[in-house]
């Protein structure tokens, strides 16, 4: 069975590469547009960017965490 192009070997620095780039082309492009900032904060370059990845990461640990919580046994369902 042939896999999905997400998950070919050859394609993974690819797909790499190009997160990279629009990554660094948004935060670029932040330049051209005009934030108005309601907290001195959130004026410096690059802080929805990090932002974002920060909460990213904090759904990520938040997840893993409440999977311990509310995980079940393989045979939770079989009576």
């Amino acid at each position: 069975m042939k896999k999905h192009w997400l998950y070919r070997e050859e394609n993974r620095g690819k797909i790499w590469k190009i997160s990279g780039v629009i990554l660094l082309l948004t935060v670029v492009l932040e330049i051209l547009v005009h934030l108005h900032a309601y907290f001195p904060i959130t004026d410096f370059f690059g802080f929805n960017a990090l932002y974002g990845f920060l909460a990213c990461v904090a759904m990520v640990l938040f997840a893993k965490g409440l999977g311990y919580f509310i995980k079940r046994r393989d045979d939770y369902y079989d009576v």
